[in-house]
């Protein structure tokens, strides 16, 4: 297999955008991309997305894209993991490139939600939950998480004031990000005051959707030349993992076993572990599930993620940032896109972009995409050669 390198990143401002199209957002993100990487041409484009067929009732988001782009005649198509669909599109690429049987690659996430109703969002998001027994029983997404958070605080005597620097950190760090969807610091008891969802889980512990796109080009190591505009990002790890669809029919509920496993698996890719990690882009869909991944990618014991955001470890200048542009938190999360932002924040890091939250001397960074609440896991561990 060859190495490969991410050579173009490119990418638009998260918010509700009525005036541009599912293909529009597409388009601005991968002709950035494209622009970035300096080519005027790629061999194929992978689009990871969620509920196009029934948000934008468009399915083929493969060939939709292509042409729009200027890629008619490419190998095109859409990959579809729930919520990590973009990381998803990303894997896609990065084998096809690997494998020698593409020489460039863009990988694309995409989502257009604002235009549909909020119910039918709503909705639309259990799709990632268990049909049979989980949403047949009136439970909504973010009830399931909220089932989660409860049990996490009884089994482990955390209360709900203990979560608050994980929304506190995304948000500080989101005010430094031009294509965050919220640009705003907050408080500890604005946090605590938020309209509560499902309790334990409010406002301030819940991502906002939105619409928004974002994509990388990807090409053989190999063959970047000497005159690159950038420092090489090189992928150095990436494996994918899935666990039950429903909470219930885990071991353990309160254990992101896929993302134990796909880190565990991206981590031996690499050669490293958890303390060569110089920061880290988790799924912070749910400040629960911020927890839940510092813990099984090796960053804390089990039941004490919470220990790292009180200690301020999380931050920029922090043991293991995370949420370093925002998170989903704040930057926002538009669902099949959301894997495809982290990867392009990590990209930023490690060419030292990432203007006002620049981890210092970062060298290796980790995406971790989840989908559903933690039923297929995707983990990227890139590194600046």
């Amino acid at each position: 297999m060859r190495e490969v390198a991410v050579i173009g990143i490119g990418q638009t401002k998260i918010d509700e955008h009525w005036d541009k199209s599912l293909r529009e957002l597409a388009g601005f993100a991968v002709l950035d991309a494209v622009k970035d990487a300096g080519l005027n041409q790629v061999d194929a484009l992978y689009v990871g997305n969620m509920m196009s067929s029934s948000a934008n009732h468009q399915s083929q988001l493969g060939a939709y894209i292509a042409d729009w782009v200027g890629l008619r005649y490419a190998e095109s198509f859409k990959l579809e993991s729930a919520c990590s669909s973009g990381a998803a599109a990303f894997r896609t690429a990065l084998l096809a490139v690997a494998s020698g049987a593409i020489d460039t690659a863009v990988a694309l996430g995409v989502e257009k939600m604002t235009d549909s109703p909020g119910n039918e969002i709503t909705a639309e998001l259990a799709t990632a939950a268990d049909a049979d027994w989980e949403i047949t029983q009136g439970i909504s997404f973010v009830a399931l998480n909220a089932l989660i958070m409860r049990r996490y605080m009884y089994e482990y005597g955390w209360t709900k004031t203990d979560f608050a620097p994980f929304s506190i950190n995304a948000h500080a760090n989101g005010v430094h990000n031009p294509n965050a969807r919220f640009r705003k610091a907050i408080t500890e008891k604005q946090y605590l005051d938020a309209g509560m969802v499902a309790d334990p889980i409010n406002l301030m512990d819940a991502s906002p959707v939105g619409d928004g796109a974002a994509a990388v080009v990807m090409v053989p190591l190999e063959k970047i030349g000497t005159s690159s505009a950038y420092p090489v990002v090189k992928i150095i790890g990436s494996s994918a993992a899935t666990d039950s669809m429903a909470v219930h029919d885990r071991k353990d509920p309160l254990w992101l076993r896929a993302a134990e496993i796909s880190s565990r698996k991206a981590y031996n890719q690499a050669g490293i572990g958890p303390d060569d990690i110089d920061l880290f882009e988790l799924h912070d869909a749910f400040s629960i599930m911020a927890a839940l991944s510092l813990e099984a990618s090796g960053f804390a014991d089990r039941g004490t993620g919470p220990k790292l955001a009180l200690a301020g470890e999380i931050h920029p200048g922090g043991k293991i940032p995370i949420a370093t542009r925002g998170g989903l938190k704040a930057r926002g999360h538009p669902v099949g896109a959301t894997g495809m932002y982290q990867l392009v924040e990590v990209v930023e890091q490690l060419r030292h972009q990432a203007t006002g939250t620049q981890v210092e001397n970062a060298r290796i960074g980790m995406a971790q995409n989840i989908g559903g609440s933690g039923s297929n896991i995707i983990t990227h561990i890139l590194q600046r050669v």
